[in-house]
């Protein structure tokens, strides 16, 4: 037996030439590149959101939280991975962090606690909730039952 497939039959993987998948899969270029677009994107709408939100409270609040639920769950059905939505959620919550330490002169983007409260409690929510979801059906899967 090679040496290849002894160490496969002693970890129990399958020795056959199935391309790995999920975390163990090589990264590529091209993803990398998109993953890394989808951080800047989360931060774009993280500092768009802090500014809306401040501006026009309360409808402000539902347009960002509305925003990053179409980016966080956008990103979930566009990879089909956790990691699809969780590079969106880590931009916009590096963004949001970095504008809750304020200016030297003492200013904020946010303007009331009321509402920053409720975007960085419902975007991490949106967030938790897009990244943990299950996989959706795909269309023409078969459904299992017998007889169909």
């Amino acid at each position: 037996m090679s040496d290849g497939r002894q160490r496969a039959a002693r970890s129990g993987a399958p020795s056959g030439g199935a391309p790995a998948t999920g975390p163990a899969a090589p990264f590529k270029p091209g993803r990398i590149a998109v993953y890394t677009a989808l951080v800047v994107l989360g931060a774009l709408v993280g500092i768009a959101g802090s500014l809306v939100q401040a501006a026009w409270f309360p409808g402000g609040l539902l347009l960002a939280l509305a925003a990053c639920a179409g980016l966080f769950h956008g990103g979930r059905r566009v990879f089909g991975t956790q990691l699809g939505a969780l590079a969106p959620a880590a931009g916009w919550l590096i963004s949001i962090v970095i504008l809750l330490g304020g200016r030297p002169e003492g200013d904020y983007v946010f303007g009331d606690a009321l509402g920053l409260t409720f975007f960085t409690l419902g975007g991490m929510a949106i967030a938790v909730i897009c990244a943990t979801m299950s996989r959706s059906p795909h269309p023409g899967a078969d459904s299992g039952r017998p007889g169909k």
